[in-house]
């Protein structure tokens, strides 16, 4: 079973708490929002830590390191996806340009059956989201990580009372 691991920047403004997702790049995800967001995250290599994994996975999809921390980051715990892919994730506390992104790429064959190959960025944007809007965005698979984001941090999710 495959194991990725992430890092959810996360921020604090007028106590709302604010994630940083990324949108999937490439054709199959070009034109969703909704199911459409994701962590930051990647594969673990063989005999590499889970919060090593976050941090070079992070660098690798955004083109920046991850901001360092001022206080520990957050153990998010483990979800399973839809797939069965299961992914861990810790979340800091930090801030982040999101105009300043530049993701890595992967190779698809594009229009399917043509032969041609097709270089897509992993993430093609990123944005900050409150918790209320981020749960309606990001992939279902990670939602209880932005519960238990919320559990952790003990402030508003942004959604209207």
């Amino acid at each position: 079973m495959k194991q990725s691991s992430g890092l959810l920047l996360y921020r604090v403004r007028d106590g709302v708490v604010e994630v940083l997702l990324g949108h999937m790049g490439g054709p199959l995800w070009a034109r969703k929002d909704a199911g459409g967001w994701t962590i930051p995250k990647g594969e673990v290599e063989p005999g590499e830590e889970g919060l090593a994994a976050a941090l070079r996975e992070f660098a690798e999809e955004l083109g920046v390191p991850a901001p360092p921390p001022d206080v520990p980051d957050l153990d998010l715990g483990t979800v399973r996806q839809r797939a069965g892919k299961l992914v861990s994730a810790w979340a800091r506390e930090a801030e982040l340009d999101v105009t300043t992104i530049s993701s890595n790429t992967f190779a698809l064959e594009w229009p399917p059956r043509s032969g041609r190959m097709q270089e897509f960025p992993e993430l093609d944007r990123a944005g900050w989201f409150s918790l209320a809007r981020a749960r309606g965005l990001v992939v279902a698979g990670q939602v209880p990580l932005l519960d238990r984001l919320e559990e952790l941090v003990g402030v508003g999710d942004g959604a209207e009372t």
